[in-house]
């Protein structure tokens, strides 16, 4: 028996909704759940969440892709990938002076906005680089992508495509 996938993703929100409307309006000491208004956002995936998630992560990139706007999270995988390499000083040096140029000198092609402060610490420390000299510019960009980023990916239409594929995938 074949099911048009939208009625039966239509079907199932529209059941949630009716159990989230009853459990609102029952006093707390009968309710059926904690799902309400209040906390939804909490069902939300977090910056972790998201940057942790393979499907998450490619939807998101997406989305600041379409957005001009993709360089940050570019940063943050490349700074990933860099502290986890654990190279050789020489290899080490070359690809710290990669990610600089692509990202942290003055004009780079995907230059991304940071403190002229860390800016500075990073081009001095570029002349004996560790795995650790990104730190401070990965944090900064990634509490800007926690305000900025991530709440406008989590309104998108990407975002809502993505949670409704997958919840549709379970229903049908």
């Amino acid at each position: 028996m074949k099911h048009d996938k939208t009625f039966v993703f239509s079907t199932l929100w529209l059941s949630k909704f009716k159990d989230l409307i009853q459990n609102v309006t029952q006093p707390k000491s009968k309710r059926t759940s904690d799902l309400s208004w209040k906390n939804d956002h909490k069902l939300q995936p977090s910056l972790d969440k998201i940057l942790q998630d393979k499907r998450m992560l490619k939807s998101f990139q997406d989305f600041l892709r379409s957005e001009f706007s993709d360089e940050n999270v570019e940063f943050w995988l490349a700074c990933e990938d860099f502290r986890a390499s654990g190279s050789a000083d020489a290899d080490l040096r070359r690809n710290a002076e990669s990610i600089y140029e692509k990202f942290i000198q003055p004009a780079a092609c995907r230059e991304i906005n940071i403190d002229h402060r860390i800016r500075e610490e990073i081009r001095k420390s570029l002349e004996t680089p560790s795995t650790r000299c990104f730190d401070e510019a990965q944090k900064q960009i990634y509490l800007l992508m926690e305000r900025d980023s991530c709440p406008r990916f989590l309104l998108s239409d990407a975002y809502l495509r993505l949670t409704h594929a997958s919840k549709t995938l379970w229903y049908i």
